[in-house]
């Protein structure tokens, strides 16, 4: 079992402890407590639809060919 201090523990790029408590009493001076919820929620929206469309992106470079090669008739030129 590890133990930590409070005087060891360094979280965040080289951030203590007395730091992020400053920071994060800040962000919830600047917005509010009923907020803080909402703009996570939407921070994770957003991170797992940018997730999917990088993965659904690689799907596509993969399985994407080109135009009469596939077995199909290329479409005609105009």
């Amino acid at each position: 079992m590890l133990a930590f201090s409070a005087s060891h523990l360094v979280l965040f790029m080289g951030l203590g402890v007395q730091e992020l408590l400053l920071i994060f009493l800040a962000i919830v001076f600047l917005f509010g407590a009923k907020k803080i919820p909402e703009i996570a929620r939407g921070l994770g929206k957003g991170m797992s639809e940018f997730k999917r469309g990088v993965s659904e992106g690689d799907d596509d470079d993969t399985t994407k060919s080109t135009p009469g090669t596939d077995g199909k008739a290329a479409p005609p030129q105009e």
